[in-house]
């Protein structure tokens, strides 16, 4: 692994609404249909994260078919729980919704989601060949039947401040996740005393923050969440390793790891005060884009660092997010509509160099290869080439929000120092995973 200096050209792209306007995208309304939904309203859900997407989506959608688009936007760790209760109940306000795949088992349980198997079998349009193999079927998928279209790729990579390593003597960034603790402890010993540390390490409790930073150490040390017949697999050796890594980075990190978020993680990032960031592919783009980023120019990224006997990178599905229609929703053709066309390739190859940055990561092959994406940011495509074969996915059926929880309560307790040891902690883990899973 050489050290590579971030040199990005950005190219001066036409603006994406005109780009769009010659995109074939899918289309269950038939083409040259003018505006076919014209004064219909759609309600869409989605996280804070996605606010940016969502005005996007927004402006076009109302372009290619006059109906509008009216999203709410809620936290991260409760869009599965809004979209059942709001189906649940009898509110039955939203129509689509883009919640975090390992839901969407919950949920299709609930009866909160429609089972759209029929129509995305029966629809050569949506080119579903396409999707990236690793995130399609681990964002649809249940059982034998399908939910979703995959909408935000959302894997981890880790991103490095050239600036911060070469004062400290590194001239490349870590290869194995023990050069990591050690490449950040000496960038800690060095300036901690000035603000800058080796490491912002997601510690909040909160499966996809520090739940996402234990499932790229598992990916990294070659392991599993559960075997190929559902079996959980969380105390064997690799996924202790990977629980006594995610500890000592912990320990050496900016301060308080256990509550750093995904904001405050991206604030010291941008704010140049951490050589090192696990972080969804996007934060390159806003590294560049954002207007109080101070490191533009001033970073590489690369891909996760492997250990124990795992010798080649793995990517790390550890947020990703599905575009699924509400169960009761009255307006099925429109929702259907709108996610063919969110979920297709030119909408995704559009969001992924979008100015401002929409937060949203590949999910299919074309867009991920497309010459766009690559000229503009030519390591984001290098390093997202690790998902199109064995990701590192979470459980996805049913119950498998608990399982989510279940560990991200006992890692917390692990880096609180209440915990008992790395094996003990997963030992516990694995035990009320057999029960629920």
């Amino acid at each position: 692994m050489t050290a590579r200096t971030t040199s990005f050209v950005l190219t001066a792209l036409p603006l994406l609404a005109l780009s769009l306007a010659s995109c074939a995208a899918p289309s269950t309304a038939g083409e040259g249909s003018g505006a076919p939904f014209e004064g219909e309203e759609l309600n869409v859900l989605l996280i804070t994260s996605h606010e940016g997407a969502s005005e996007w989506l927004s402006e076009e959608f109302k372009k290619k078919t006059g109906a509008t688009i009216k999203p709410t936007i809620v936290p991260y760790d409760e869009i599965g729980s809004t979209l059942a209760l709001d189906q649940q109940s009898g509110a039955n306000k939203f129509d689509v919704a883009a919640p975090w795949y390992v839901s969407i088992g919950d949920l299709a349980a609930d009866d909160s989601i429609k089972d759209l198997t029929e129509w995305i079998d029966a629809s050569d349009e949506l080119d579903t060949g396409d999707f990236i193999p690793s995130i399609y079927d681990q964002y649809t998928l249940v059982g034998e039947k399908r939910y979703g279209l995959p909408f935000d790729g959302d894997t981890h990579v880790l991103f490095y401040n050239t600036e911060i390593l070469a004062r400290n003597g590194f001239e490349t960034p870590p290869a194995t996740w023990d050069e990591y603790l050690h490449q950040s402890r000496v960038i800690t010993e060095n300036e901690q005393a000035e603000g800058t540390y080796g490491a912002a390490v997601f510690g909040q409790k909160s499966p996809l923050i520090l739940g996402a930073s234990y499932a790229n150490r598992l990916a990294g040390f070659g392991g599993e969440f559960v075997d190929g017949d559902g079996r959980p697999t969380i105390n064997t050796p690799a996924a202790v390793a990977a629980a006594e890594n995610l500890q000592q980075s912990a320990k050496v990190a900016y301060p308080t790891a256990s509550e750093t978020d995904f904001g405050v993680g991206n604030g010291a990032w941008f704010d140049g005060k951490v050589g090192f960031i696990e972080n969804w592919t996007d934060l390159g783009v806003g590294s560049e884009l954002n207007e109080d980023s101070k490191v533009a120019g001033k970073w590489g990224v690369t891909t996760l660092p492997v250990g124990g006997q795992q010798a080649e990178a793995r990517a790390s599905l550890v947020a990703g997010f599905t575009w699924v229609v509400a169960e009761n929703t009255e307006k099925e053709e429109l929702a259907k509509e709108f996610i063919a066309w969110a979920a297709s390739s030119e909408v995704n190859e559009a969001l992924l160099t979008a100015d401002p940055p929409t937060g949203i990561d590949p999910n299919r092959q074309s867009s991920l290869e497309s010459s766009t994406y690559g000229d503009a940011y030519p390591e984001l495509q290098e390093v997202n080439r690790t998902t199109l074969n064995g990701a590192l996915a979470w459980p996805t059926g049913e119950n498998a929000n608990q399982a989510a929880q279940i560990l991200t309560d006992e890692l917390a307790k692990l880096l609180a120092g209440q915990g008992g040891t790395a094996e003990e902690t997963m030992d516990r883990v694995q035990a009320e995973w057999e029960q629920i899973l």
